[in-house]
């Protein structure tokens, strides 16, 4: 975790900003150039990315932002990959963790991005299952990248009024399935606090032996629930904006979470279109490079 303190030490340096995985922009529905598809799925956009009419386990309804959904052969697709790596098979001897909570330092820094790739990542793998759960009561988003309806979920079974079982969606990615958030409660901390939830992370876990279970979380420094899920749960994935989480903000949560919690600390975003990009793990980083126009961003 000395590498993390060093990384931390760079942003304020010229070109020194340490970024991972940019989150491609929301396509405006507004916007008239190239036109849209029934899909949702801008025609200029496919061309430019040359993605392919209908990809492997790629649903019409899923945002284009989901890369690996794509089959993309680019190195944003292989840092998933890399990052699937480093949580079933750890380089540190422990053991591999079956439940991963991703958050982010503030709001806007791109987590729901980076769980719903990972949750993909897992489940395009060889051994593995996955499930992703959308914990963000208060401002769901991983539904709509997946275009599934939130409008029953984990909010439904807290709240005594329905069984997992009946609200887990299936996606067209075979070894994906999503539960989404629900509605949102009046008392999400309560709620996602409450031992009903611990008993939840529980069962998740140790139901199937070939499942991880992505918990998508609020962001840390802003809500209280993530820091109770951070305790139920095996690891932590901690994604940071360039230009919107502070060097001492960064420090901070990490602190809190617990070094020895973090499987990856993710620098996301940068001034620029084109950008570098890097995961950050334990003992080492990886590289790689992405397009991104200017525009919205989810997470």
């Amino acid at each position: 975790m000395e590498k993390i303190t060093k990384e931390l030490d760079k942003p304020d340096s010229p070109g020194a900003s340490p970024v991972a995985p940019m989150v491609p922009p929301a396509k405006d529905p507004a916007e008239k150039s190239g036109g849209l598809r029934q899909d949702g799925i801008k025609n200029d956009a496919r061309q430019a990315r040359k993605l392919p009419a209908r990809s492997p386990g790629r649903s019409p309804a899923w945002d284009e932002r989901l890369v690996l959904g794509a089959n993309f052969s680019n190195q944003v697709s292989e840092s998933f990959r890399v990052l699937r790596s480093r949580i079933l098979h750890p380089h540190d001897g422990r053991p591999m963790c079956r439940t991963v909570m991703v958050t982010s330092v503030l709001p806007q820094e791109g987590k729901s991005f980076v769980s719903a790739n990972l949750a993909i990542a897992l489940a395009q793998g060889v051994d593995h299952h996955s499930l992703l759960v959308e914990c963000d009561l208060r401002l769901p988003s991983v539904s709509r990248l997946f275009g599934i309806s939130h409008e029953q979920g984990l909010a439904d079974y807290l709240l005594n009024r329905s069984e997992i079982p009946s609200l887990i969606r299936q996606t067209s990615l075979e070894k994906l399935t999503i539960l989404p958030s629900g509605l949102p409660p009046p008392n999400p901390a309560e709620l996602l606090g409450s031992m009903r939830m611990q008993s939840l992370v529980t069962e998740l876990s140790a139901r199937y032996s070939d499942r991880i279970v992505v918990f998508d979380t609020p962001p840390y420094q802003v809500v209280s629930e993530s820091a109770v899920l951070a305790k139920l749960i095996d690891g932590v994935v901690l994604v940071v904006r360039h230009g919107v989480s502070g060097k001492l903000s960064i420090q901070k949560t990490v602190e809190e979470i617990g070094r020895e919690k973090i499987i990856g600390l993710i620098f996301n975003g940068h001034e620029s279109n084109i950008i570098s990009s890097r995961l950050l793990y334990r003992d080492e980083t990886f590289y790689g490079d992405y397009y991104r126009p200017k525009g919205s961003r989810v997470g």
